[in-house]
């Protein structure tokens, strides 16, 4: 979460009486950020850069003449700061409100598929070859600042030619980590008997034998915290959401299960990349990189499919193609924590350890970033009715039970949560 991390280091810079100038840059930042959530925390000099080519100009402006921007920026995002506050009119209501607006499901007629194996199982035999049918290839030339669907952007009047060449040397490179011999991808998946008590879902062990499914509900390995949506909802049939209610209730009798994946497709990749750094060659090293992050994306459609049609086999008879995967049309859903509709970091933690995921080579960082960086993990729901949605703003009354349920401090929680407080 660098964002967040930009602010506690404007913090301590402030902490320590620091007047150095910062400049903040990278793909997720925008002046609009640097405004509201770095700028007020630090009394020197605050630029937001918007491309790396322009930080040096930038800085050489603030080595000569930093007095007058420092004056010039400081006026701009203070007006920024009023407009944005001006503009915000989230309504929202409180937990018990939300929590009587959940999602409803009607679990006496849910019918619930059991998976093929309870606990945890490693993949490490599938090939980069099987992975290329599942690759989205639009991000790629997003992040070459091509804009445009792939395969249309090859035929496109501006950007056409380009496009055609970056993809070329994609293939160039791609054959480079097929015949590398590093052994660059590998996944791990569990499922486990769950349900939910509230907005948590509890996990519970359990076996599985050809016959019968023998689940132990005293024996909770771990409680999985989620969060939901606050905000005020007008529309009929709009819900507050939460994740766990797509789990069948405690009370409810239904046996449900949940499951929980870790991949990577980066493991080797250093060694690959080893003698275009020695070379200094940026552009095979940024190419490797961007083309492992979309081969790790594909490992997750892989495995996915695999678990639906399969492993879980909750739809077995679906079949898609590639753009209808990526329009995600099949049945249920895999979020992972840090992004929408579970945004807390920190819950990475009990994935990880569910999975024993460092087996496989992925970590995480202090900050619960996954390392190698071209890793993706997540939790797998299977209920058809289960939707991606957006937590957005919470309030503080959510704030205090989840630290509660967590165990974790009341400014803990905040750290890791501040960007979807709806409060100061």
């Amino acid at each position: 979460p660098s964002l967040d991390e930009m602010v506690d280091v404007a913090k301590e810079m402030q902490r320590q009486k620091l007047n150095i100038p910062v400049m903040v840059g990278g793909a997720t930042t925008s002046r609009i950020h640097t405004a509201v959530k770095v700028d007020p925390f630090y009394s020197g000099t605050v630029v937001h850069v918007s491309d790396a080519s322009k930080s040096v100009p930038v800085a050489q402006m603030l080595l000569t003449n930093s007095e007058d921007i420092h004056k010039k920026t400081k006026e701009q995002y203070e007006s920024m700061r009023e407009n944005y506050t001006n503009r915000q009119s989230y309504k929202t209501i409180s937990i018990e409100q939300a929590r009587k607006n959940h999602y409803p499901i009607d679990w006496d007629k849910a019918i619930i598929s059991t998976p093929s194996f309870l606990g945890v199982k490693e993949f490490s035999n599938i090939t980069l070859e099987s992975l290329m049918k599942y690759i989205d290839w639009t991000p790629f030339f997003s992040a070459w600042r091509l804009r445009g669907p792939y395969p249309k952007i090859l035929e496109d009047e501006k950007y056409g030619e380009e496009a055609k060449k970056l993809f070329a040397d994609a293939q160039f490179y791609i054959k480079e980590l097929i015949n590398s011999g590093q052994q660059l991808n590998k996944a791990k998946v569990g499922f486990f008997p769950a349900n939910s008590v509230q907005d948590d879902i509890e996990l519970y062990a359990g076996k599985l034998t050809s016959k019968t499914v023998d689940i132990d509900k005293t024996q909770v390995i771990e409680t999985l915290s989620m969060l939901r949506s606050q905000r005020e909802m007008k529309e009929e049939n709009s819900y507050n959401r939460s994740l766990s209610d797509y789990i069948a209730p405690k009370e409810s009798l239904k046996q449900d299960y949940i499951g929980a994946f870790v991949i990577t497709t980066g493991l080797g990749l250093e060694k690959i990349l080893k003698k275009y750094e020695d070379d200094q060659d940026d552009y095979a090293i940024i190419m490797l990189k961007t083309i492992s992050d979309r081969f790790a994306e594909a490992f997750a459609e892989y495995m996915h499919e695999w678990v639906r049609k399969e492993l879980w086999g909750h739809a077995p008879s679906e079949n898609f193609s590639n753009n209808d995967l990526i329009r995600e049309k099949y049945k249920g859903i895999r979020p992972a924590p840090g992004y929408a509709s579970c945004p807390d970091h920190t819950e990475k933690k009990k994935l990880f350890k569910l999975l024993n995921a460092e087996e496989i080579g992925v970590n995480l960082t202090e900050s619960y970033a996954m390392y190698p960086a071209s890793s993706v993990s997540g939790w797998y729901f299977s209920h058809p009715e289960a939707k991606y949605f957006n937590i957005g703003k919470i309030e503080k009354d959510q704030v205090l039970d989840y630290a509660k349920r967590k165990e974790y401090t009341l400014e803990q929680t905040e750290k890791w949560l501040r960007s979807i407080l709806n409060y100061d």
